[in-house]
């Protein structure tokens, strides 16, 4: 995973800790259109907390996203108004949400630099405010999200992509 180091030191910006506490604004849930890909650990407790099977939880609440050359992955739908599929004045799966969900903001993307952590700040008011989290906890979740890749299936479309 790659982590843009800082010039003072050898380590990734991150190394003293990162502040955040989500404020349950809800801004990453609702108003515009985004993925929220699943690993087959959030499939299982999802549909395990919502008492269905894979299937019908599957054909009830996601969707195949082209990917790559010859790929799809698995997400979350949207309603009509672009809010999460399980968006209901507050998460109405919180304790079973995805693992996409439970590490934000501690994504490789979000982690690369620290030009992306105060760009996605921008629209995170949790983010640079209240709890610090270590390097460790940070270089956990971003372990976790490796070991629990997202289910991809192969598709007959070569060109793929968004």
């Amino acid at each position: 995973m790659k982590n843009t180091q800082s010039p003072e030191d050898s380590g990734p910006f991150y190394s003293k800790g990162l502040k955040f506490s989500c404020t349950q604004c809800s801004a990453c849930c609702r108003y515009e259109s985004g993925f929220v890909f699943l690993s087959e650990k959030d499939l299982y407790v999802l549909s395990k907390s919502l008492k269905m099977g894979y299937t019908e939880f599957m054909e009830a609440f996601c969707r195949w996203v082209p990917f790559s050359a010859g790929s799809e992955r698995l997400s979350l739908r949207e309603k009509s108004n672009l809010d999460c599929i399980f968006w209901k004045d507050g998460c109405s799966v919180y304790e079973a949400r995805p693992l996409q969900c439970r590490s934000f903001p501690f994504w490789p993307a979000v982690l690369d630099s620290k030009r992306a952590w105060k760009s996605t700040a921008e629209v995170c008011p949790g983010m640079g405010q209240g709890k610090l989290h270590s390097a460790e906890v940070i270089e956990d979740w971003l372990e976790q999200q490796h070991r629990e890749s997202v289910i991809i299936r192969k598709t007959s479309n070569p060109k793929g992509g968004y």
